[in-house]
């Protein structure tokens, strides 16, 4: 063997050792220009002599983003989609809430399906996905489910989706409403439970949301359930001025507004 080929064996005569749960490895030696250099992988980072190295950075060599659980995760660079998806949210719920309320004296509250169906619904959804795109779970979650809701909703005041028209009776498609309604408390309640370590104005969306999904529901039990059924469409109100706030902390800034929101965050109970 020449020279020329034992000095590039020497040079790709190495090795390194990394187990499964990224713990430290035995070391290995690199020969080069007759200098010994250690190796030892440790953790996210791999270590070549006085050089370390995140351990994704070289597997993007072989694969890349295409490595699952090994390659690092595909970055994009996107805008915030939550203020879309609780603006959709908000004006749908401020205009049924106000029918809700008897405002103008307007009791039908067809003029909603609409908006649910393409903003507080297909616009909500849209920002929904995009969360999960970002890696937001509980944002995506909550903004695709209760678009999901506006559309499920806004399908009772359709005739072509024959919900209403399969009951013969009202009073147990009142019922059946209400249980539709009673679902959507204890999913918002559980939200709200996930909210209680971030600010009063996040949090209070989903408190003034269950109060509203559990008033409804019952007066949608009850024979007369009008009064009912206006409380629910006041604290329906409080839910959508206090979605619009959110939407609006999520756009302001010193760039575009005199008007900034501060965050005002709960109390932490696990504080000693």
């Amino acid at each position: 063997m020449s020279d020329l080929e034992q000095q590039q064996q020497q040079e790709h005569d190495h090795h390194f050792v990394v187990n499964r749960e990224g713990s430290k490895s035995e070391a290995s030696t690199h020969h080069k220009d007759n200098n010994i250099t250690e190796i030892v992988a440790d953790g996210e980072y791999i270590q070549f002599g006085n050089e370390r190295y995140r351990r994704d950075e070289l597997v993007e060599a072989f694969g890349g983003t295409m490595n699952p659980g090994l390659g690092p995760p595909p970055k994009h660079n996107l805008a915030n989609p939550a203020p879309l998806g609780l603006s959709g949210f908000a004006l749908t719920t401020f205009l049924l809430s106000l029918i809700n309320v008897q405002a103008r004296g307007v009791t039908i509250p067809n003029i909603v399906v609409g908006l649910a169906f393409f903003y507080g619904g297909a616009a909500q959804l849209v920002a929904g996905m995009f969360e999960i795109a970002s890696g937001n779970t509980f944002g995506g979650v909550a903004l695709s489910s209760y678009a999901g809701f506006w559309g499920g909703w806004a399908a009772l005041y359709v005739d072509s989706f024959g919900i209403a028209s399969a009951y013969d009776d009202e009073r147990e498609f009142t019922n059946a409403v209400g249980i539709f309604l009673v679902g959507w408390f204890i999913f918002t309640f559980f939200l709200m439970l996930m909210t209680l370590k971030s600010t009063v104005a996040f949090f209070s969306i989903f408190f003034f949301l269950s109060i509203t999904f559990l008033l409804l529901a019952i007066a949608e039990f009850k024979t007369d359930g009008v009064a009912v059924q206006k409380a629910g469409g006041v604290f329906g109100l409080l839910t959508a001025f206090a979605a619009w706030y959110n939407a609006y902390a999520g756009i302001a800034n010193s760039q575009n507004s005199y008007i900034t929101v501060k965050a005002i965050h709960l109390p932490d109970l696990q504080a000693r």
